[in-house]
């Protein structure tokens, strides 16, 4: 009846909105800073249930202060008995986290602060909401800032002395190696590149990253698919003089402009496409080109607006390593329905083995811009529908390349990965099994990164005896090879538990499997050499040392792993690939830019580890990296060329990630700008307080009216209508003001003053009372509360280090290292050598408790 009676009494207040309690938060806006700064104003001890009390005590504690939320020198932390602050939980959060109510599928009916550790799920859950400042709920009842800073540090101390005494640095049975790690272990092993996505199914994601090993599920086709990697790879690496024709095709993005020169291609050439093929064996290949065409058929390029003629045609080009081997006319007046279609062949062309890179570009014969009469678009193939229409210049479109045998193959030529695998040759019958044995224990050694048993020998062997009885000596290597990479041991990253270890009982990892876990996570790639002596010695796991390692890694520039690995999935920045505005709209976005987008986050990513500056530079820095493509995007002058520099934003309008177009068109829809999407994100992402989803039978906001008295209307004035549906509401003030704060900027990213001719209004308030109306504000508001962006950071870098989800028993480890990296002013490099250094990254338990314990909870 008493949980029911505050149910009841929650309702009414959270509708009815005014409380002395409420106004005073409205009125004091600040007061939620407390919870995320180290200070906290010094009080006295006034009881706790008197509300008017509080507020007094709260407005005392601002005589004098300087900066919001920060304390004066000579502050005292208000001490508040756990019992004490049980009560003001029972008074101001069981209104709506009760029994009956659930909301957020929560209830602290039954909570008692006294009993934190033994309640840590749910008190985690209330340290982060509270951390954030979002809770109570704005508009609610709540306690003064002081009591609610109270709160939070004594659920933190009790719940890490807890851990203190008790660490658990939880398991991780095996990781399976994904697509990356796939293809970089192939590439330390072999020299071979490859693209894993051709043998590997995608790879499933958790905690948003695709190392996580409680998803990598196993399954015949999964198996299926790394057995059939392994044969192919095999052959690649060695050569197969006898390989039956095949045929690969390697297609152009229609998002990719070919006006320009594609890197890799020789000088002289644009558009196309660059790219390394291996070829099996040395032998003649066929290659086949085709082209864009037009809705009707006709070849797109080759209207009145053409730049060729028929004397004077355009041509494709066809080298090898930049060797011309063939030179294509394209005729003007090709047509889908001719007999080969828009297509183009050439006759067979001797390629010796291995991998070589193959280019198929058009010969240019212009420079500069082109002189069309309306908008010259930087998307050269916005729509191939106004292909012939008056006012545009159009070129012809490579589509796609077919790569074809080979045909009459002559042997294998000496390739950089036969040189890796045939380290000895024999000369004589007898020094044939000793030299296969040396050859097969170093691969084997490197693939399965620690030492063969003699039984791992002895088992590969007899796959190199199988295979050599019809094929000799160079067949028997391959299938041994082909047995490595498709043993469970290269697959799977085994991290072996001591025999006289019980379930439930901490033990620290070998200096082997340490030696993985560190070199997957800074370099996305098996150790090296240096790594493997050290840990082969003991001597890795000794603190000088790894501490020593792990700053000769992050200078290597395989730690730039970090940007395209860890920030491009913690960011998000795959969601990107998805993104293609509305052509109508935005007819100068293409591939080109997209790809701009990307490499200038994770280079900005690489300039923070590489130069150790602090992680809050992600939001603050005034530089960037752009190329003139997207500097051009950017409104930015003095920037030419296709590769990317460092320069200096000219105002503050863009600062740190908020300002990359790669977040901001990400976060937005085909055809407009969503701030809910961007709030959306910078919750989730940067704070670590995902929204719920939106409930069963909320419309979409594209069902609200885009026209008002015959004309368009901002997507403010569409949010604010559909805002006023009180399902939609609760959670919409939280994010609608963070997004609106970015509305500055468009659906990819440039800076705009109007939308749809009507001036925009960016103006909003923060679900703390802060006001919000530009990026700026935005970052302001968020720095302000550095505690909840420093540990989301945190725990995403330990969840991707770490191959595994950060749990409620990690949190006090989260917040160790953070509290350490303050210490040393956020510098990176303390995140990472403090993720290095805890017991999460070089301890593991016994198995069988743990299962139970999250089972229990």
């Amino acid at each position: 009846m008493r949980t029911l009676s505050a149910a009841l009494i929650g309702i009414a207040l959270l509708l009815v909105g005014r409380t002395a309690d409420s106004g005073w938060a409205q009125q004091e806006p600040g007061a939620l800073d407390l919870l995320t700064t180290a200070g906290s104003p010094q009080v006295d001890a006034t009881p706790l249930h008197s509300s008017d009390a509080l507020i007094q005590r709260y407005l005392a504690s601002r005589s004098g202060e300087g900066l919001r939320g920060v304390a004066p020198a000579a502050a005292a932390p208000l001490v508040i008995s756990p019992d004490e602050l049980t009560a003001v939980v029972r008074q101001y959060c069981v209104v709506c986290h009760n029994d009956v109510m659930l909301t957020g599928n929560l209830t602290l009916s039954e909570f008692d602060v006294a009993e934190a550790p033994r309640m840590a799920v749910t008190a985690e859950k209330m340290i982060v909401k509270l951390r954030a400042g979002m809770m109570p709920l704005p508009g609610a009842p709540r306690p003064s800032a002081d009591t609610l800073l109270a709160l939070v540090e004594t659920l933190e101390t009790l719940i890490d002395e807890a851990a203190e005494a008790d660490p658990n640095p939880g398991i991780r049975t095996f990781q399976r190696l994904n697509r990356a790690e796939y293809e970089s272990s192939i590439e330390d092993l072999l020299g071979l590149v490859i693209d894993a996505g051709d043998y590997l199914p995608l790879d499933t994601k958790s905690a948003n990253f695709d190392n996580i090993a409680d998803v990598q599920m196993l399954s015949p086709t999964l198996l299926n698919a790394y057995l059939a990697a392994a044969g192919e790879v095999s052959r690649l690496a060695v050569g197969d003089a006898d390989a039956s024709p095949s045929e690969a095709t390697y297609t152009v993005s229609r998002w990719a402009s070919q006006r320009e020169h594609v890197e890799g291609a020789p000088r002289g050439t644009r558009g196309g496409l660059s790219l390394v093929h291996n070829f099996p064996a040395d032998g003649d290949y066929l290659f086949r080109v085709s082209f864009h065409h037009e809705t009707t058929g006709t070849l797109f390029g080759s209207g009145g607006a053409a730049l060729h003629t028929d004397e004077r045609p355009e041509q494709l080009e066809i080298s090898i390593n930049g060797e011309r081997v063939a030179l294509l006319e394209v005729g003007r007046w090709m047509h889908a329905s001719d007999p080969d279609g828009v297509n183009l062949r050439t006759g067979p062309i001797a390629v010796r083995a291995g991998p070589q890179r193959v280019s198929a570009a058009f010969i240019q014969r212009f420079e500069g811009p082109l002189q069309d009469m309306l908008s010259p678009h930087d998307w050269s193939l916005v729509s191939t529908s106004i292909a012939n229409s008056y006012g545009f210049q159009s070129l012809p479109h490579l589509r796609d390349m077919a790569i074809n045998g080979p045909h009459s193959p002559t042997g294998v030529s000496e390739t950089i990965s036969r040189r890796k695998i045939f380290t000895c040759r024999p000369t004589a019958p007898g020094e044939a099994r000793p030299c296969a044995e040396d050859i097969i224990a170093r691969l084997g050694s490197r693939a399965f990164r620690r030492p063969l048993t003699d039984d791992d020998l002895d088992a590969l062997m007899r796959f190199y005896e199988i295979g050599g009885e019809d094929g000799g000596f160079e067949s028997g290597i391959r299938q041994a090879l082909e047995a490595i990479l498709a043993s469970p041991h290269f697959v799977f990253r085994f991290e072996r538990q001591p025999a006289d270890v019980e379930a439930g009982e901490n033990y620290r990892i070998s200096d082997l499997d340490l030696a993985s876990r560190l070199s997957f996570f800074l370099w996305g790639a098996p150790p090296d050499e240096q790594l493997r002596a050290l840990a082969l010695e003991g001597r890795l796991s000794r603190p000088d040392v790894l501490e020593e390692q792990v700053g000769r890694m992050m200078a290597d520039p395989r730690s730039d792993a970090l940007g395209s690995r860890f920030a491009a999935q913690w960011l998000r920045l795959s969601d990107l690939e998805k993104m293609n505005p509305d052509v109508r709209e935005n007819p100068d976005f293409d591939a080109p830019l997209k790809a701009a987008m990307l490499l200038e986050t994770e280079m900005f990513f690489n300039s923070i580890v590489r130069e150790d500056r602090s992680v809050l530079d992600l939001y603050t820095a005034d530089y960037t990296f752009v190329n003139e493509r997207l500097a051009k995007h950017y409104g930015m002058s003095d920037v030419t060329g296709p590769n990317h520099r460092r320069v200096q934003y000219p105002d503050d309008r863009r600062r740190g990630l908020l300002g990359h177009a790669s977040i901001l068109t990400l976060t937005s829809h085909p055809g407009r700008t969503s701030p809910v999407l961007r709030g959306k994100w910078v919750m989730e992402v940067l704070l670590g307080t995902p929204p719920p989803p939106p409930p069963p039978g909320v419309p979409d906001l594209e069902e609200t009216d885009a026209v008002q008295d015959g004309r368009l209307i901002t997507t403010r004035a569409r949010m604010e209508m559909h805002r006023a549906n009180p399902v939609c509401a609760s959670c919409h003030k939280f994010m609608d003001p963070i997004g609106l704060s970015l509305d500055n900027f468009d659906a990819t990213g440039r800076y705009r003053i109007k939308e749809n001719g009507v001036l925009l209004d960016t103006r909003g308030e923060m679900y703390d009372g802060t006001p919000l109306a530009s990026p700026a504000d935005l970052r302001q508001a968020l720095l302000a509360r550095p505690i909840p962006l420093v540990r989301t950071f945190t725990r995403n870098l330990m969840a991707y280090a770490l191959g595994r989800r950060v749990e409620y028993y990690d949190q006090p480890t989260v917040r160790a290292i953070a509290a350490q990296a303050a210490a040393d002013g956020n510098r990176i490099s303390s995140f990472i050598l403090g993720v290095v250094k805890s017991p999460a990254f070089q301890m593991s338990r016994g198995e069988g408790e743990l299962a139970e314990a999250s089972g229990g909870r």
